[in-house]
């Protein structure tokens, strides 16, 4: 059994499509042929150089090189490792085809296997570091083997999934890079490295004291209920410098790291009314089930839902605003560096 990373798209764009539809695609827009016929990679090479005129050949052997393993490489029983860009969290299935070509599309969709997605995401924060670096690979389509990947990850799914041990993270060995894979999202990592130290140091209630933070600093005024039972809102937030403008939001914070499903966040709908709040933030740390943010559609003009990924944006967003006390517990800079690209 292999392991695959198969990517919804730079910033996620067809991740949707790839859950709902239970299936896996090749994302390349104008490649319509079936590269199952192909009997050699220069085939696919001399191909995509007529589709992609302008493209360097560099750039068009690394899309061979993923490409060309969707179609004659991977097998029923793989599984497929899909990083989610709308949520810190890793989703994961079974491949159960064999390589379709849908010679109609429409564009990009026209190569694709069906998958079996195992249960809910897996938070990222469950897997070893090492792991993460390779998951982080710039690559769309590439196998995972170093760091004895494919053991480990077979171990976790054995186990339910749940956060990795020390022990069995240090089976992997010294981290080792795959030069196939590229290089890796230097930006993912660093926000995990975040995530880390936020874990630490805005344990459990902790991290209700960090949103009411954001909150002030996007000129809100709030009250934090002490910890333990809060009546259905961890923070009571309005407008204005005494609270009393609109909007004015109730606010449910939960830091640990499994998912949320949509009874919870019933209870902040019910909530929202008792606090004669106009609208609802709920900001879940693990992230959503698959089914929330679908079924509370409805709920759109009302209702928000931050999960990690989404916190940390804000965070970024209006950390010179926050007071001096709260950047000493969690001391970040801003870093530029040259976006990695991948016809380079």
């Amino acid at each position: 059994m292999a392991i695959w990373i198969i990517r919804a798209g730079a910033h996620g764009t067809y991740e949707q499509k790839f859950i709902q539809e239970n299936r896996v695609y090749v994302t390349w827009e104008n490649l319509n042929l079936d590269i199952a016929k192909l009997k050699q990679r220069a085939e696919l090479t001399a191909a995509m150089n007529e589709r992609y005129p302008d493209t360097k050949p560099k750039a068009i052997m690394n899309w061979v090189s993923q490409v060309w393993p969707f179609a004659h490489e991977i097998k029923k029983g793989d599984l497929v490792i899909l990083p989610l860009k709308s949520q810190p969290a890793i989703q994961i299935g079974e491949i159960t085809s064999d390589y379709h070509f849908e010679p109609k599309g429409p564009d990009p969709y026209f190569h694709w296997r069906s998958v079996k997605w195992i249960g809910e995401a897996v938070p990222r924060a469950n897997f070893g570091k090492d792991l993460l670096f390779t998951f982080g690979a710039f690559l769309t389509i590439c196998r995972v083997q170093r760091n004895n990947a494919e053991q480990r990850i077979t171990a976790m799914r054995a186990n339910g999934w749940k956060p990795e041990t020390i022990a069995a993270a240090a089976k992997g060995g010294t981290l080792v890079t795959d030069e196939a894979a590229g290089d890796s999202n230097l930006e993912d990592l660093a926000h995990d490295q975040i995530a880390d130290l936020i874990a630490a140091r805005f344990k459990g209630h902790g991290l209700t004291r960090l949103v009411e933070a954001i909150l002030q600093a996007q000129g809100y005024s709030t009250y934090r209920s002490p910890e333990g039972a809060d009546g259905g809102a961890d923070i009571l937030a309005g407008a204005g410098p005494l609270g009393f403008g609109a909007p004015r939001l109730c606010v449910e914070v939960k830091s640990e790291s499994t998912q949320i499903g949509r009874e919870t966040v019933d209870k902040l709908l019910g909530a929202m009314t008792k606090f004669n709040a106009d609208e609802g933030l709920f900001v879940a740390w693990g992230g959503f089930k698959n089914n929330v943010q679908k079924e509370l559609a409805t709920q759109f003009f009302r209702l928000r839902l931050w999960t990690r990924k989404e916190l940390l944006e804000q965070l970024f967003e209006q950390y010179d605003r926050l007071d001096e006390e709260l950047k000493a517990e969690l001391p970040l800079k801003h870093v530029w560096m040259v976006a990695a690209q991948e016809d380079e």
